[in-house]
């Protein structure tokens, strides 16, 4: 019944999109859900979607009204003192539903990736296989939600804790991993018996709006998930309303220090992954084809734009004379458009992503740092209107350097070059960013004192994106983060959780005992 139900939204959805037209040609408007239902926005503002690899302009996503934000509100709100009644064990059961459902659609998800955000397919797809994981890890709500007890702490007494869910919770999304990052979000947020109130990127919203659509398909009840869009607006929105107990965000510095700031001060609880200046360190004992293709494959890929990219790579002592092998299977990367089988990277974003990276290369170069291999003047024959920007190396980067201090989210690799592991790790730690890190290395022993001394807060040895499993945390550090309590694992259900502790004592007799004002102690 509820699928029926479906087709009929989406039959509605569609014909309202054939009678809406609010350019010179007509685009798919990109759907709210409230309450169960996909509906159209009545918003008089609509943000243009575009293709990276076109220009072209494929969808609209509204700046949703204020009536229409505070609906999704109340509606969460709502949901919440229903669900939170239902059993752990027929919430998991949910999840497991989602997950047989994103497995199955999880090429059609790819496909609305790729045509809104730009990456390959083959990167699309593990886009949405590292959220299916999470929401795997959400299915074992049951044991990682327990809490702790212990009887007989005092003659007649018992002490035990257990977690709660906090109410309507938020999650803001990022461009770059538009189904991975709104799955770290609801499904643990939901099993664990909150409600989700989801703003999608207003660059790429379709692939989250459908992972969100599929919780109803679930079996989610209306009003569990619901997504609303927009931009500053809707930010400031999630940040004051009283009903939202807790966000999470991941995205740039600026918007997340600005949620950090807004939400905490409105006594909210927020989680916020920033930016990254995340550094492959190469020792020249490494396995060189390996550690070559890592670099190349962990700098380029996606375009250069994961929080998690080795943007910088540091050569120690005689593996600097690696530069111009690593430029030369640069060189080699296809760069293409993302359903293209052979595509190694696709366009950025946008045409302002671009330009900023485009304008990141030549401060560079300015500044005195060679350009070993400019990816700017690239073009893409039949595509000269999409937003792309070759491979490009960057040699003798220093820390003052402009591109090595600005995160430059594009297919930009900054090679430093150090005389010792120690000088490597200076370097490092002296940066404010502490997401990931990695080494390339056959020696233990340097491997063990690079994950000691090391100040970032995920390292891999030989593993240049060190992203951990679901059933470990997200853990970056420093100014890579706001808030205490990171993504996904039991950090994760902490974050989406509060803690009650009860003190229990049960007399078997009727005891009279003599009354006292002192401090009470247990022995």
């Amino acid at each position: 019944m509820l699928r029926s139900r479906l087709n009929h939204i989406t039959k509605n959805i569609h014909a309202a999109n054939k009678s809406l037209s609010y350019s010179t040609k007509e685009v798919r408007k990109v759907p709210m859900i409230i309450n169960g239902e996909l509906r159209i926005s009545k918003s008089d503002t609509w943000i243009d979607v575009t293709n990276p690899a076109t220009g072209e302009v494929i969808s609209q996503v509204p700046e949703c009204t204020q009536d229409e934000m505070e609906e999704a509100a109340e509606n969460s709100q709502e949901a919440f003192l229903k669900w939170r009644e239902q059993s752990v064990s027929k919430r998991v059961r949910y999840i497991f539903n989602l997950r047989q459902l994103l497995d199955k659609k999880s090429k059609e998800i790819a496909a609305q990736i790729t045509e809104e955000q730009g990456k390959t397919l083959k990167d699309a797809d593990g886009d949405v296989f590292r959220g299916l994981e999470v929401v795997e890890h959400a299915a074992s709500m049951t044991t990682i939600q327990m809490g702790e007890s212990m009887q007989n702490v005092s003659k007649n007494m018992d002490l035990y804790s257990f977690r709660e869910p906090l109410g309507v919770t938020a999650g803001i999304c990022p461009f770059n991993f538009p189904a991975m990052v709104p799955l770290w979000m609801y499904p643990l947020a939901i099993a664990s018996g909150n409600t989700m109130l989801l703003k999608p990127s207003e660059h790429d919203p379709t692939a989250s709006v459908t992972v969100a659509e599929l919780a109803l398909e679930a079996g989610v009840p209306p009003g569990v998930v619901n997504v609303i869009h927009g931009r500053k607006k809707c930010v400031d929105f999630l940040c004051d309303n009283e009903h939202v107990k807790a966000i999470s965000f991941v995205g740039g510095n600026r918007a997340g220090e600005y949620i950090f700031q807004r939400g905490t001060s409105n006594g909210k609880r927020v989680q916020a992954n920033l930016g990254a200046k995340n550094h492959g360190v190469v020792l020249a004992d490494a396995n060189k084809e390996d550690t070559l293709n890592a670099l190349i494959a962990a700098g380029f890929g996606a375009a250069g734009q994961r929080c998690m990219a080795l943007s910088t790579v540091i050569l120690v002592g005689e593996a600097r004379s690696w530069i111009g092998e690593l430029t030369k299977r640069a060189q080699k990367l296809n760069v293409n458009v993302g359903t293209h089988p052979d595509a190694d990277l696709g366009p950025v974003i946008t045409m302002d992503s671009k330009k900023r990276i485009l304008d990141l290369i030549k401060t560079a170069e300015d500044e005195g740092c060679t350009i070993a291999l400019d990816g700017r003047n690239f073009t893409l024959k039949g595509h000269e209107n999409g937003y792309f920007v070759g491979p490009t190396i960057v040699t003798g980067v220093k820390p003052h350097h402009t591109v090595y201090k600005e995160e430059v989210f594009g297919p930009v690799l900054c090679v430093m070059e150090a005389e010792t592991l120690d000088d490597a790790i200076k370097i490092i730690n002296n940066n404010p960013y502490g997401n990931g890190t990695a080494i390339f290395t056959r020696n233990g022993p340097a491997a063990r004192h690079f994950q000691h001394e090391v100040d970032v807060g995920q390292v891999g040895i030989n593993v240049p994106i060190p992203v951990p499993l679901p059933f470990f945390s997200f853990t970056g550090s420093r100014g890579s983060i706001r808030g205490d309590l990171n993504f996904y694992g039991k950090m994760g259900v902490y974050f989406y959780t509060k803690l009650k502790t009860v003190t229990a004592s049960w007399k078997e007799d009727d005891v009279t005992a003599k009354l006292s004002t002192a401090m009470p102690t247990y022995k």
